[in-house]
């Protein structure tokens, strides 16, 4: 190549990056211009001495899942089993 042809190729990269850099700061929106209000979290406290036992979050008449609950009368019977009759 030739020395003008290196001089074209350094002047088409400059131009393109210029170029570039212009266009996607024009398609970027600016973020110092708009800066985001976030809300800050309450910290998480270790004792449930501050929550009031409300109907909302404790209700005396809900289902127990930690009791067992038997439905009708079995006497034994294994359900599904193989019985020759």
């Amino acid at each position: 190549m030739k020395r003008s042809d290196w001089a074209m190729v350094i002047l088409i990269v400059g131009v393109t990056a210029l170029a570039s850099y212009f266009i996607v700061g024009a398609l970027t929106p600016n973020l110092k211009a708009n800066p985001a209000k976030v809300p800050t979290a309450t910290a998480i406290e270790d004792n449930l001495d501050s929550v009031k036992p409300t109907k909302k979050i404790f209700n005396s008449e809900a289902i127990d899942p930690t009791v067992e609950v038997h439905i009708g009368d079995h006497d034994g019977d294994t359900p599904f089993s193989l019985r020759s009759d």
